[in-house]
């Protein structure tokens, strides 16, 4: 690992990157150039009580070469940095074990989320259930304001109005300028003590904390201002205001948005407070500059859902959704993508509970606005990240005559039957069966005493049950080897449905693309997946298994500033320099931001948005800044043709929001590019006295003789040709037989053949 946060000087102590999954927790520790991976279960009650404390203590005890005792504090004082994806607001959204809530709306709206918008995701289905709703109360404010020349009038007549938003004088106005830039009549103000008898008979229910949406608050937030100011009198402990998590228009999104945020974020401060409790001294908000100086306290930041890292006193449940899997896009983007070369990667993130996969391209994240987790809606920057429940400890079932994989997962307890808990059939059972997992370089975490590896006896038994029991419903004999790849082939399927949907259906060819395969499970997969996907060339990194806390080792601090605007786009100066003028404050609120956690100006960097609509449609395209100045409406129409397969020109283009992500660069990554090494690498075939042993693998058609490889004793131009298992022990590499696998510094790399599928994968 090669990270660096000043090139003249070593880091004053351990730097530690956290990946709590839904089975395993991923930790990668780094200090005074040496790096730790240590990979444990998320849930092991008997053993420890907090995953991520028990990474911590191992890594510590590791590098300081001391014997830390469980459950007590851990000193801070050695570890400079600690950096954390968590699944915790994926998991108390799936499982709707949130925080009670009450929505705050204005008078007439209570009822707009069980109305919601109508959608119907699976259109042909005849019995349609709603997701059930977040809040356990609704609160109607008697207040209105309304829009007076809104931009999607047609004969919109722009209302000259001298007072602004936030002045003293708005506090009484009747017409005020709204921060979009729109005409705000007030019809009607709350009256501050209905609003406080409203709330105190919430309070008095027992519910502490609340989602506040009011019409139109996105460009009027000073009624908002007041419910949050009569709350905290009362002793609310969490006040969601949607002015503040994503001023953007729509009412039925912020309304969730907020919702989600109010529900999540107590769960997420919960977990925090306990995880502090863990250290001497506990976490700060330190710095940059600070946490390398050794001032007390650990400088601690969490992976949110956009791929930048936040303050732990900033993380919150809206921004956590993703939490985890962000980390492994920001880890691939930054290992596997070329700036010069500029081929796009897909990554292909396979772990135990589910397989989440993404695409990099263009030297930029694609984000996404509006998304729906778990039947909720939430509109916030997300990376463009597709989920579908199938993973390693995925559950096989045999049902109505077909093999199903998912979306049950066995989690990690019990976990796979392989795992000594008493588990269910799972696909890892089916890869330990057939030899594409090996026990011997699997961690030795099982078992009573958590020293005992993976039971392949288990998995025989499980799989030889569901083997009866489709000779019993089908009257067909099949063997284990069959029903075990049979269940595979189901799961592979299943898994490119989604790399499909983010590149195919969006107009890109996925041949043209690298896969980028992490995860614990990935490298099991990654040639069958690549086989039907039409990719040639696929890149493993050598910290793939642990790539998204890997990534959170990379990742830059994130500072996003986002305001609505309505501007009609022209090309005409007034236009142009309105919004320059909006950036620039936006720029200038980031660049402080980032200042106060000790960034330099010359480690700040921006991207610049529009978000950008044809009138009458409710499609917004968020549009980068072009390279070359200020054209957004080309930039729009282009990408619009890109994404839809048409343009408007009839339609006049409207600017609904303008964004600013503010990055402070806290690493540097020097390592060589893929492609720079695929240049300058000698090749050779691989000696036979580095084949660590030989297995009987199967691949489709029987089993073969299939020799072993510990991937710490190929060298760097080592070519190994399948079929072949490369493993060490965080990871195995399935390599089919006519595919071959090249040993780089950073990546092993599996070259396809051009020549069609090989069907033996």
């Amino acid at each position: 690992m090669t990270l660096a946060s000043d090139p003249s000087a070593p880091p004053r102590g351990i730097r530690i990157a956290i990946d709590r999954g839904g089975t395993f927790t991923d930790c990668v520790g780094t200090y005074d150039g040496r790096d730790v991976v240590i990979k444990l279960l998320s849930e092991d009650p008997a053993n420890y009580a907090d995953a991520p404390l028990e990474g911590i203590r191992r890594i510590m005890a590791h590098f300081l070469g001391a014997d830390l005792p469980r459950g007590a504090p851990l000193d801070t004082s050695r570890i400079e940095s600690i950096r954390m994806g968590t699944t915790v607001a994926t998991n108390a959204l799936l499982q709707r074990k949130g925080e009670p809530i009450a929505l705050v709306v204005t008078k007439g709206f209570g009822d707009c989320l069980v109305i919601g918008n109508q959608s119907r995701p699976r259109i042909f289905d005849l019995a349609i259930r709603k997701p059930d709703v977040l809040y356990s109360a609704v609160v109607e404010v008697d207040e209105r304001v309304t829009l007076e020349d809104y931009a999607e009038d047609p004969e919109r007549r722009v209302t000259r109005v001298d007072v602004k938003v936030g002045s003293p004088e708005a506090a009484s106005a009747e017409l005020v300028m709204g921060l979009s830039g729109e005409a705000v009549r007030v019809l009607r103000r709350p009256d501050r003590d209905a609003v406080r008898a409203q709330l105190q008979r919430v309070f008095d229910s027992g519910i502490r904390s609340i989602a506040v949406c009011l019409m139109h608050a996105y460009t009027f937030p000073d009624h908002e201002a007041l419910v949050s100011e009569v709350a905290s009198e009362i002793g609310f402990q969490h006040i969601s205001l949607s002015h503040e998590l994503m001023p953007m228009i729509k009412l039925v999104s912020r309304a969730t948005s907020v919702c989600a945020d109010a529900y999540l974020t107590p769960a997420i401060k919960r977990y925090i407070d306990g995880f502090q409790r863990g250290f001497e001294g506990g976490l700060g908000t330190k710095s940059v500059k600070e946490a390398a100086a050794g001032s007390k306290g650990a400088r601690c930041e969490f992976m949110q859902s956009d791929g930048g890292l936040v303050d732990v006193d900033k993380f919150t449940g809206l921004r956590a959704i993703l939490s985890g899997p962000a980390g492994g896009v920001v880890g691939y983007a930054i290992t596997s993508y070329d700036e010069r070369t500029k081929i796009p990667v897909i990554g292909f993130d396979m772990g135990g509970t589910s397989t989440d996969v993404s695409r990099y391209g263009e030297g930029r994240y694609e984000h996404t606005f509006e998304t729906t987790t778990a039947g909720v809606t939430i509109q916030s920057p997300q990376l463009d990240i597709n989920t579908v429940a199938a993973g390693g400890g995925s559950r096989l079932f045999f049902r109505n005559g077909l093999f199903v994989v998912g979306p049950e997962s066995a989690g990690a307890h019990p976990g796979p039957a392989c795992y000594r808990k008493g588990g269910p059939a799972t696909v890892t059972d089916a890869n330990l069966f057939l030899g594409r997992l090996l026990p011997e370089f699997f961690p030795k975490i099982f078992g009573k005493n958590e020293d005992e590896g993976l039971d392949p006896e288990a998995s025989r038994e499980v799989l030889q049950e569901l083997a009866d029991q489709i000779q019993r419903e089908t009257g067909k004999e099949m063997d284990i080897d069959e029903v075990a790849f049979g269940f595979l082939t189901v799961a592979n399927e299943t898994m490119t449905r989604p790399i499909r949907s983010i590149t195919e259906a969006k107009g890109h060819d996925t041949s043209k693309h690298r896969l980028a395969t992490f995860g614990g499970a990935g490298g099991q997969h990654a040639v069958a997946i690549a086989e039907s996907l039409g990719i040639k060339q696929i890149l493993i990194h050598r910290y793939s298994s642990v790539l998204s806390a890997y990534g959170m080792a990379l990742a830059d601090v994130v500072d996003e500033r986002q305001e609505p605007d309505s501007t009609i786009w022209t090309d005409d100066g007034d236009v142009v320099e309105q919004l320059k003028r909006k950036m620039a404050g936006l720029r200038e609120k980031s660049r402080q931001a980032l200042r106060d956690q000790g960034f330099e100006d010359g480690e700040i960097v921006f991207e610049e948005y529009l978000n950008m609509r044809y009138r009458g449609t409710e499609s917004a395209l968020m549009i980068v800044k072009p390279e070359a100045g200020w054209d957004f409406g080309a930039a729009f129409v282009k990408h619009h043709r890109y994404e839809f397969g048409f343009t408007l020109d009839d339609r006049e283009i409207i600017v609904d929001d303008v964004r600013v992500r503010g990055i402070g660069k806290s690493f540097r990554y020097d390592e060589k590019s893929v492609d720079e090494q695929l240049k300058t690498v000698t090749r050779r075939d691989v000696t036979p006295d580095k084949k660590h042993g030989e297995s009987k693998v199967y691949f489709e058609g029987g089993r073969l003789d299939t020799p072993i490889y510990k991937l710490g004793d190929l060298s760097v131009g080592d070519v190994v040709k399948g079929p072949a298992i490369l493993a060490d022990g965080t990871q195995t590499i399935v390599v089919t037989p006519s595919a071959s696998a090249l040993m780089l510094e950073t990546h092993v790399v599996i070259d396809l053949p051009e020549n069609g599928k090989d069907r033996r994968v």
